[in-house]
């Protein structure tokens, strides 16, 4: 069985299916252990700076990631699948005029195959309520000061969607290779609480 120590209603009942599914033989807890630990380690907020950094020198790529991350990702060998249910990858573009930020005001739900393991701070009630009210004070709090007149959009994830924001290019980095550019991408900026 999976050593989760949430307390969240959710991971209680999938502690209790789990257990369920072991006393009938249907789940071997040493095989989900494995499998779960093979996702982890291959979850990582360089994956999500991959699909920045590809995003950012290629137009076509961009353009289809904003339009169905889902059928996207595998053009750089990634997708939303490894779990019991694939969630819908949703982009949010960053410009000029708007900033994007994502939340899950519910629990914790999050892109945990691009972002890599969520930060302590997102899976906080300080932070997951009050980003919905206040969100340019939240953002302020992270060092980010946006103009008045940038329109923030704040994003809530749930158990069948995920949001990942694609930050603005950095000014001057035209003659960045894609990896140079990737190594730019912070996971803040994946989640909107920072700029790249």
């Amino acid at each position: 069985m999976s050593d989760d120590h949430d307390d969240s209603p959710i991971a209680a009942r999938v502690r209790e299916l789990e257990a369920v599914l072991e006393e009938k033989g249907l789940l071997d807890a040493t095989e989900l252990d494995r499998a779960l630990e093979a996702f982890a380690h291959k979850a990582s907020p360089a994956n999500g700076f991959r699909v920045v950094a590809r995003a950012w020198v290629d137009d076509g790529f961009k353009a289809r990631l904003l339009a169905n991350a889902n059928e996207a990702l595998p053009e750089v060998g990634l997708s939303m699948g490894g779990g019991l249910q694939v969630q819908q990858l949703h982009v949010v573009e960053n410009t000029e005029e708007v900033h994007n930020v994502i939340v899950c005001t519910l629990c914790s739900c999050y892109p945990l195959s691009l972002l890599g393991p969520s930060p302590t701070w997102y899976k906080s009630p300080a932070y997951r309520s009050k980003v919905v009210s206040e969100p340019r004070e939240v953002l302020r709090q992270f060092g980010l000061e946006l103009p008045a007149a940038t329109e923030i959009r704040v994003w809530d994830a749930n158990a069948e969607s995920r949001y990942m924001v694609l930050p603005r290019r950095p000014a001057n980095t035209e003659k960045l290779t894609e990896e140079e550019l990737a190594g730019r991408v912070t996971r803040n900026g994946l989640i909107g609480t920072a700029a790249v």
